[in-house]
């Protein structure tokens, strides 16, 4: 009885983890666009600034705003991927204890 509680509560935490994937990868979509949006403007303005090419894209990246953003992208991103990987290991836990009932039974 305890093996099913247990799954119970495994299946409740990987419902509540892909509930919070969808809004992670939600968020890290948004982050992705900001940054990408912000990195081309700075781009803009600085190759109509007169900044070779080749050096305008290491600036771009270096502003305070591209960073901040290229920043949040980059923690969406992993509060993302550790969600995937929760629910991986929700799946798995559950798994493991619906072999452990089935060889109870």
């Amino acid at each position: 009885m305890e093996e099913i509680q247990k799954m119970q509560e495994l299946n409740t935490y990987l419902t509540t983890a892909l509930a919070e994937y969808k809004k992670r990868g939600t968020d890290y979509a948004k982050a992705y666009k900001n940054y990408r949006v912000l990195l081309s403007q700075e781009l803009l303005k600085l190759k109509a600034e007169g900044m070779p090419v080749t050096i305008a894209y290491d600036i771009a990246r270096g502003t305070e705003q591209v960073a901040n953003a290229k920043e949040q992208e980059i923690i969406t991103e992993c509060l993302y991927k550790s969600c995937q990987e929760a629910i991986n290991t929700y799946k798995l836990q559950i798994k493991i204890l619906q072999e452990n009932i089935n060889k109870d039974y």
